[in-house]
């Protein structure tokens, strides 16, 4: 019996090594996924009946059962098909499994199958599951990426779907400016004179520096020279030898009584002159001098620049200019991010909001918590997290491959910060917590597995950021179970004093600024500590503790002690200075009176229409707390432009295109909203009744910030079109002065005299800033808008939301490339077939523009 047994479990062991021999040979490569969207509003249900074709380009054979696609999805879906051979399973956050069942059929060479299923309605492509890999029974721990991955064209029917048509009637209203009374300085300068003529401006060139109060501003004309080089195509600098050859001279003057970033900016036939008060003044000085240098000679390399002769006078509005950029769900190389600083520093943002960790990931090495890095900047597939983090956003089974895995050492972290410095751009970073912490939690727990193991209990247990035995159950909005740091937990204190004293070391070191570390604070969901033994030991000794939400003012109560022991200032999201409460018995927010001595900074994000809470911002300002707008509405550029199923980008909370920033008024945003998250008109008596801001209010807004968060953002390329052009509204907000529109109390007038203000500007991008854009720097891959297009009398007008674009068409039923014919007026064209498409000057284009019969 014995032998018959052992020849058994021999036998099956064999069997098993076979299979696992036979599976690690197939090629995963070979299988190809197309999501192909059939409708929405399935069932007259609100939602949408999709499919995955799952296609064998092989030559083996996919057999029917002993395996599992992983993906992510940040839409939820069924998991019982509508097709019956396959069940999808949810994981954590936005990892599914895909298991075929006894239906689904064998996969042979050249064969294909369909796995139809219901999920949330869908709006863009953004929608599409993503990031396939193939994992074996057998093999449970190894993953093999899929092959191609293709999205269906899907032509929807919706409320709130722009098509050609609409864009057409969208730019109808925008006038072609000639050039010449284009101002030539971006963002607009508080007072901007041409006075006639032009300077030629050669690589002889002699920077002269007066500083009256003895200050270096060196830096500033190295800064300059370095630039003007680049026009030049050579390296021009100060030549002792030659002082006699230069033929124009620029000066640069520190002078008092100007605002702390204010300038004065002269060009005549003979020079150019720059004075300021700080060094901030001088650079800005510098960058509208650079916009005033034709868009043309930024293409190749120069001889002679015609700048204009002009006389200006400017400061910013508000001297908190910021952007969000969010690298925890998705890494961005330093090369990129210095790439990001050098076009903020143009358009004159002085704030990089840096969103290093989150949930997904940790991006920047720390001496003292080495885990933080070794395990929680990498994600793959895994079973258990304890050596990386598992896939997120379609970052699929492999470790070591952006964008799902990276991050910045030290000595990279160093060198973006001192290349911040240098272009007067304050670099904060973002540690998030309580909440989005699942990726610092991870790496503390590889860390506490480890020293367990070596028999340090005490070192173990020093940075652990839970509660081993807290049974709370709860799940984030991204459907995360296991993201929250336990507050309860003086290891948590430890950990965050370790970090900030890092963090402060790598400043210090970096010779680059700290004032304020931003510690995260929203998304924390319902029934978190509930359970944890910590909050229950915590609450029995804390009197004031009667609930978990008391933990909250307890939290970052001792987080605002450890930065002020340390001279540094707290900031985060809004929920930060709110305290929960009951408004007629409705759950509501009220700025927490504990915190408003300390005029923490709030970012506040959360005036989504419809939401309740569209007047947040002025509330926490008007309390006393110090305010950063960072509106969903107007300021989320990770938010796609329109709807429509071309369109990347997510829309939870509104639709933002260019035209939501330039259009926001910081201190009477209602004024303007015109439409709800859905792009739809809105009744504006949704505003009655909510608080406006004060004047005393309007001292506590610091200024405006854009955001970029990155559960989309891939590729660079990616991130450049989300960004760009939409940045330059948020630029020209933040620094120019309120417009007349936004205060004109006659809304006719404010509207006449806003649709001439965004004709002004729209040309300013189309024929200034978007052409410098295409070459400075190698070259931004901003988005480029599809034309609007109409038949009328059967005839096709078309038009472009920027004037001085190229529009190209076909009639063979192919995209347009850079070679297809050239639109005008004069064409005439065939009634059905024709695709149109935007240009810029390298040939890069737009989504292309047909008329189409929506699909319902």
């Amino acid at each position: 019996m014995r032998r018959l047994l052992t020849l058994f479990f021999a036998t099956i062991f064999t069997l098993q090594a076979f299979a696992q021999a036979d599976n690690s040979k197939f090629d995963a490569h070979a299988i190809a996924i197309t999501w192909d969207v059939v409708q929405n509003n399935y069932l007259n249900k609100n939602q949408s009946l999709s499919a995955l074709i799952i296609t064998n380009n092989g030559k083996q054979t996919l057999p029917a059962s002993g395996w599992k696609f992983y993906f992510n999805s940040a839409r939820d879906i069924a998991p019982n098909t509508v097709s019956g051979n396959a069940t999808f399973a949810q994981i954590n956050g936005d990892l599914f499994t895909l298991t075929p069942t006894a239906t689904f059929p064998e996969l042979k060479p050249g064969a294909s199958v369909r796995v139809e299923f219901t999920g949330d309605p869908v709006v863009n492509f953004t929608d599409s599951p993503d990031g396939f890999y193939l994992v074996w029974d057998a093999q449970p721990t190894q993953g093999y990426t899929l092959g191609n991955f293709k999205i269906n064209p899907f032509n929807p029917s919706y409320a709130g779907l722009v098509t050609p048509a609409i864009i057409y009637n969208q730019n109808k209203v925008i006038t072609d400016v000639p050039e010449a009374q284009l101002t030539k300085i971006f963002p607009t300068p508080l007072s901007y004179t041409e006075t006639g003529g032009y300077l030629n401006l050669t690589d002889k060139v002699l920077i002269l520096k007066w500083a009256a109060n003895g200050d270096n501003i060196n830096s500033d004309a190295e800064y300059l020279y370095t630039e003007l080089g680049k026009l030049f195509g050579k390296k021009i600098g100060q030549d002792p030898i030659h002082q006699g050859s230069y033929k124009t001279i620029i000066t640069i003057n520190k002078v008092p009584d100007l605002a702390p970033e204010g300038y004065s900016l002269s060009v005549t036939t003979k020079g150019i002159t720059i004075s300021a008060s700080t060094s901030a003044g001088i650079f800005y000085g510098i960058q509208s001098l650079r916009t005033l240098i034709p868009a043309s000679a930024y293409a190749h390399p120069q001889k002679v620049i015609q700048i204009p002769c002009v006389e200006v006078k400017d400061e910013p509005r508000f001297p908190y200019r910021a952007f969000v950029l969010d690298v925890a769900r998705d890494f961005q190389t330093k090369q990129q991010v210095m790439k990001f600083l050098d076009a903020m520093a143009l358009y004159k943002l002085n704030v990089l909001h840096f969103h290093l960790t989150d949930d997904e990931g940790w991006r920047i090495a720390l001496p003292s918590l080495p885990e933080l890095t070794e395990v929680s900047s990498e994600r793959g597939h895994t079973l258990d997290n304890k050596h990386f983090l598992q896939p997120s956003h379609g970052s699929g089974p492999d470790t070591g491959k952006l964008a799902g895995s990276g991050h910045y050492s030290r000595a990279d972290y160093i060198e973006i910060l001192k290349y911040a410095t240098a272009r007067h751009i304050v670099v904060m970073p973002e540690i998030e917590t309580p909440g989005h912490a699942r990726s610092a939690i991870k790496a503390m727990d590889a860390r506490y597995n480890r020293l367990m193991a070596e028999g340090k209990q005490a070192e173990a247990s020093k940075y652990l950021l839970r509660d081993l035995n807290d049974k709370s159950v709860y799940s984030s909005v991204q459907d995360w179970t296991d993201n929250v740091i336990d507050v309860s937990l003086p290891s948590t204190y430890t950990f965050f004093a370790t970090v900030i004293d890092d963090l402060v070391g790598i400043y210090k070191e970096a010779g680059a600024p700290l004032t304020t570390i931003h510690f995260g604070g929203d998304e924390v969901p319902p029934h978190v500590w509930e359970k944890s033994p910590a909050y229950l030991a915590l609450k029995a000794t804390h009197p004031e503790i009667t609930n978990t939400g008391d933990l909250w003012y307890y939290f970052y109560g001792n987080i605002n002690q450890l930065l002020k022991a340390r001279g540094l200032t707290l900031a985060g999201w809004e929920e930060m200075g709110l305290r929960k409460t009951l408004t007629d018995g409705k759950p509501d927010y009220v700025p927490n009176p504990d915190f408003t001595p300390y005029h923490l900074q709030t970012e506040v994000w959360n005036n989504a229409i419809g939401s309740g809470q569209e007047d947040l911002a002025f509330k926490l300002a008007n309390a006393g707390y110090k305010v950063v707008l960072s509106s969903v509405t107007n300021l989320y550029f990770d938010m796609a432009h329109y709807k429509s199923f071309d369109e990347p980008g997510y829309y939870w909370g509104a639709f933002v295109d260019i035209d939501k920033p330039f259009s926001f008024i910081p201190y009477d945003y209602f004024k303007n909203t015109k439409v709800n998250r859905d792009g739809l008109p809105i009744n504006k008596s949704i505003f009655i009744g909510k608080q406006r801001l004060t004047d005393y209010g309007k001292t506590n807004i610091a200024g405006l910030q854009g955001c970029l968060w990155g559960e989309n953002i891939k590729t660079p390329e990616r991130m450049e079109y989300m960004i760009f052009p939409s940045i330059l509204g948020l630029a020209e907000r933040a620094w120019a002065q309120n417009p007349q529109w936004a205060t004109e109390p006659d809304t006719t007038k404010s509207e006449v005299m806003y649709q001439q203000a965004w004709s002004n500007f729209v040309n300013v991008l189309g024929k200034n800033e978007l052409p410098r854009l295409t070459y400075l720097n190698g070259g931004y891959g901003y988005r480029i808008p599809k034309p609007g297009v109409i038949l009328q009398d059967g005839k096709y007008l078309v038009n472009m939301q920027f004037p001085g674009f190229i529009i190209r068409y076909t009639t063979n039923g192919k995209d347009p490339d850079a070679k297809s014919k050239i639109y005008n007026d004069a064409v005439t064209l065939p009634p059905n077939g024709v695709k149109f498409r935007a240009f810029d000057n390298k040939g890069r284009g737009s989504n292309v523009s047909e008329t189409v019969t929506p699909k319902q």
